[in-house]
């Protein structure tokens, strides 16, 4: 999952030798969510480019709640405050004492919700893999109503969260203001970017003459509602005012490649039946 991380002049060897292991066990060389200034790089090893969607990242360094492109986050965060709704970044440390009532939130986001947990590219509910990030977290008189675990980039490049769940029964706009108080600390704090992670199947519609994936992906877009909020997404994230950008899967074409989609959608989703399913029973907690 994504590009190499680490020194731009050894990942060109790195992606070669990570190709030749697939070669070596017979399976695909695939990269899920590469980013367009390292094509090249899987070009090079004979990969196909299939773009995914679209990546969000706001510039905190201009991210402002004044004037009125962001009334309606201004206003929101006002009548939270009001509500008696708070913002806390907890330090890692502080975590492990806090576990219960993220697994009572985490709980009630998934009972409300017409899935199970999802992997890979989505996060689920770790109890421990959540103590090793700070955790921001939302509160209404002194009960956390909303978290979010970050992660926070090399050198204050770029601030991202992964895992995000909040009570069914927060007020209206908990989320919102989650996120406008740690776009707000992020630049205060000193960070370039906030990444808001992908909007899947965005912007596929807008080649002249777009392949059959891409017109695949458009009529999902425009008319998967049922199965999953695409449109609904990108409009969420469009609200603070992000830098788009294409993301891609670099893997084999031709005739290998709705089976690629297939294997990464079941990857994500936990298994072929949970692509459509809902996890029964009880959650499990690891």
């Amino acid at each position: 999952m994504g590009d190499p991380i680490g020194p731009e002049d050894e990942a060109r060897e790195l992606l070669r030798q990570f190709r030749d292991l697939c070669d070596r066990f017979d399976g695909w060389c695939v990269f899920f969510e590469v980013r367009p200034e390292h094509l090249g790089l899987y070009v090079d090893l004979g990969l196909a480019l299939t773009q995914l969607g679209e990546e969000a990242r706001v510039d905190l360094t201009r991210f402002s709640l004044d004037g009125s492109a962001h009334k309606d986050l201004r206003h929101s965060r006002a009548k939270l405050v009001r509500g008696g709704c708070r913002f806390e970044i907890l330090p890692r440390e502080g975590v492990s004492t806090v576990l219960p009532a993220l697994a009572h939130v985490s709980d009630a986001w998934l009972a409300r919700k017409a899935t199970r947990e999802k992997g890979f590219s989505n996060a689920s509910f770790d109890a421990k893999y959540l103590t090793y990030f700070p955790l921001a977290v939302v509160r209404k008189d002194d009960e956390i109503i909303a978290f979010a675990n970050l992660w926070l980039g090399a050198g204050k490049e770029e601030l991202s969260v992964d895992l995000m769940r909040h009570l069914p029964d927060a007020p209206n706009g908990t989320m919102d203001f989650l996120f406008t108080e740690l776009l707000l600390w992020g630049r205060q704090e000193g960070y370039r970017w906030f990444n808001f992670g992908m909007a899947p199947l965005s912007g596929l519609d807008r080649r002249a003459d777009p392949p059959l994936w891409h017109r695949f992906g458009t009529f999902v877009y425009r008319h998967g509602e049922h199965f999953y909020n695409f449109d609904g997404l990108r409009r969420y994230k469009q609200k603070f005012d992000p830098v788009w950008a294409p993301l891609y899967l670099a893997s084999p074409g031709g005739i290998a490649l709705p089976a690629i989609l297939i294997d990464v959608t079941a990857l994500i989703a936990g298994g072929l039946t949970g692509i459509v399913l809902k996890q029964g029973g009880a959650t499990k907690h690891r």
